[in-house]
């Protein structure tokens, strides 16, 4: 069979609930128990992973029809090498395509929804039937691509970590953060839940939360504009809030949201002993150790993701 490339397709793809439950309860039985004795609907766990895995079966089908394949979980892909020329396809949610994007340095990725009635899917255009007609335009560099920006914080001990929608920094646990904050010209200590750091794709999500939260409190509630859409994606700038700020003799609470670009920059040093940490995209396995004494510069960072439309 003649490929139509010599392109790499990595094809990377998550677990679904159902497979989760059995990794942690060893069989299907006992993971129908489980849910079932706890009131649930286990057929709705069975229908989202007989869904998936069909899809997954389709998008593999095209993709060998078309080149080399190499298939990567979603846990292996923070240790995964791509290739210069490879083309990235996700089978997944937009969780799975963000905690993608930020390992990729210009690959084109291709989002495809395997339940759309299930899932809307933003960073997921196509559907896996639609992929033998698309690829050869992916090949022939015939298709848009939406450039996303990325946050990035880089360590004084050289550590970098991505986000596609967000960084957190803060504590792991419910402890209140402590920490010195530069922001432009204006600096103090705070002690707070934590500093969010949101991209422009990523405003719509956590940063969206918080905002609205405070905005609600305060009696504010819509005068604060959070851009969404394709358009924001590619924002050179970045958007941050404090959580829940804490003032007192010792710490403040006047720096609380705004942009972070080329700038006005923003500077955290931490005054947490144990348990500081910067995590990305919500994944709290994916992050940097942010200990008494570190210090993280808080960038647009100088890469871009690259979603084909």
């Amino acid at each position: 069979m003649k490929r139509l490339a010599e392109n790499k397709l990595v094809l990377v793809k998550r677990k679904t609930r159902l497979e989760e439950l059995v990794a942690r309860f060893n069989t299907v039985e006992q993971a129908r128990f489980y849910v079932e004795h706890l009131g649930s609907d286990f057929t709705d766990y069975q229908d989202e992973d007989a869904v998936y895995k069909q899809a997954l079966r389709t998008v593999e089908d095209i993709l060998s029809e078309m080149g080399r394949v190499q298939i990567v979980s979603r846990e292996h892909i923070p240790n995964f090498i791509f290739g210069e020329q490879d083309i990235v396809v996700a089978v997944g949610q937009d969780g799975l395509v963000a905690n993608t994007l930020k390992y990729l340095n210009g690959h084109p990725l291709i989002g495809v929804n395997p339940d759309p009635a299930r899932w809307d899917g933003m960073l997921l255009p196509f559907q896996a039937k639609e992929l033998r007609a698309l690829l050869p335009d992916v090949f022939a560099n015939r298709r848009p691509i939406g450039e996303v920006s990325m946050a990035k914080s880089t360590l004084n001990d050289g550590q970098v970590i991505y986000a596609v929608n967000d960084l957190f920094i803060g504590q792991k646990t419910h402890v209140s953060a402590r920490y010195h904050i530069q922001y432009g010209a204006v600096d103090e200590y705070q002690s707070s839940s934590g500093i969010i750091v949101s991209t422009g794709l990523g405003a719509t999500g956590w940063l969206k939360s918080v905002v609205t939260g405070a905005a609600g409190i305060a009696g504010k509630d819509g005068e604060i504009a959070i851009p969404a859409g394709r358009q924001a994606w590619g924002a050179e700038h970045l958007q941050f809030t404090v959580r829940e700020p804490f003032p007192s003799r010792m710490t403040g609470a006047t720096i609380v949201y705004g942009r972070i670009s080329a700038d006005q920059p923003m500077r955290v040093t931490s005054s947490m002993p144990e348990n500081g940490v910067i995590f990305s995209d919500g994944v709290e396995s994916d992050f940097l150790l942010f200990r008494s004494g570190v210090v993280a510069e808080i960038t647009v960072a100088e890469k871009k993701g690259r979603i084909v439309l």
